[in-house]
């Protein structure tokens, strides 16, 4: 291993197994050293992690599993998540240095990816790099997926978007603008309601928190999606005709990238408005996570380890 070729890399690593929502004090940021060099003869790559994304199904992904890509939160190990990175050496021909990716990482500077089924090359640089961990990423994906494809709305029916204010469902609010449906969500606070309304064009919003009688708040307005909780079993004793109710449970949706800019998400035209929580530097992780899973953030969440 030539010395030259041997750099650094913070991480965010995990202190030990997480009971409950992962906090800030739940990790800390340690150093390792990592061979910018792919060993020889090994399928890998090499890459320089660039934006990590802040999601809320990493919670999930605490307990190991068979069946699962990946664990976010192992003990004395970095965490794991979706990532938008750069080719820095590759051992496969599929991947050259230079290459964009994205796909399941570690929150470090620098990892040595094995799994590359797993990572989907990135063409269009027309648009931020970051979008891919969000409205071009996985939950665009599951968003569009769950409302195009599943749901297929027709123009004028009736959608609501329980946690309206979350990544997915902010996408899922516009798309429905978008195709002349009325779109009614909810949200855990009015700051968050005035943004559904004022800022994403949603035609109705209220603060669950605030509502005594969630079967009276439903019926003010109609429903759609949620993961199953009091709010999606309250909305299924409301089913009207022209109104669907999607229970959303994450789950691995393999669609390239490709096909979203196809279909063309408004990201170009800013038809779509996507916010983002931008925190600077991989020291910023532990933080952007307690905030995301405590509901305080601002918009999707997104680590800038590196911008190039």
């Amino acid at each position: 291993m030539a010395g030259e070729n041997v750099v650094s890399s913070k991480q965010v690593i995990c202190r030990e197994e997480i009971t409950g929502l992962p906090k800030e004090s739940d990790m800390y940021i340690g150093t390792s050293t990592i061979s910018l060099k792919v060993p020889q003869g090994l399928k890998a790559v090499l890459v320089k992690n660039l934006y990590l994304s802040c999601d809320p199904y990493m919670r999930g992904f605490k307990d190991k599993k068979k069946d699962r890509l990946f664990y976010s939160f192992s003990a004395d190990s970095p965490v794991v998540g979706y990532g938008v990175a750069k080719v820095v050496d590759s051992g496969s021909p599929e991947f050259k240095e230079g290459d964009l990716v994205w796909g399941p990482t570690k929150w470090e500077e620098y990892s040595l990816l094995t799994n590359l089924d797993t990572l989907v090359k990135i063409h269009h640089t027309d648009v931020p790099l970051s979008y891919y961990n969000g409205v071009l990423g996985m939950p665009g994906h599951s968003a569009y997926v769950g409302f195009y494809e599943i749901c297929a709305p027709k123009k004028g029916e009736y959608v609501f978007i329980s946690s309206a204010y979350g990544a997915i469902g902010q996408i899922v609010g516009q798309f429905a603008k978008l195709m002349g449906c009325y779109v009614v969500g909810s949200a855990g606070s009015k700051e968050k309601v005035d943004v559904l309304k004022n800022k994403l064009g949603f035609d109705e919003a209220f603060n669950y928190k605030e509502e005594p009688d969630l079967d009276a708040a439903l019926q003010r307005q109609v429903p759609f999606r949620k993961l199953n909780s009091q709010i999606t079993n309250t909305a299924e004793l409301n089913i009207y005709i022209y109104i669907y109710i999607y229970i959303y449970i994450y789950i691995y949706i393999y669609i390239y990238i490709y096909i979203l800019t196809d279909h063309n998400y408004g990201c170009r035209e800013g038809k779509i408005v996507y916010m983002e929580e931008v925190n600077e530097g991989i020291e910023s992780g532990p933080g952007a996570l307690e905030r995301l899973f405590t509901g305080q953030s601002t918009g999707k969440g997104i680590v800038v380890v590196a911008r190039d």
